[in-house]
């Protein structure tokens, strides 16, 4: 039981020294990475869809 209560005082010593991004940093990296995966969605989304029209197409040939 004394192993378990000496690791959350450790993870809470090293929590202690985390630097935690201040709000502007945290909305900015934020919507970084929400235009990064809407971007790359509609990306892929219009590769997949251009790959599924030739293959449609290859068939009916």
């Amino acid at each position: 039981m004394s192993g378990l209560i000496q690791f959350f005082r450790n993870v809470n010593s090293e929590m202690r020294k985390v630097s935690w991004p201040k709000k502007k940093e945290l909305v900015s990296y934020t919507v970084t990475v929400i235009t990064t995966v809407v971007l790359l969605s509609l990306f892929f989304a219009g590769i997949d869809l251009g790959i599924s029209s030739l293959i449609e197409w290859i068939l009916k040939q």
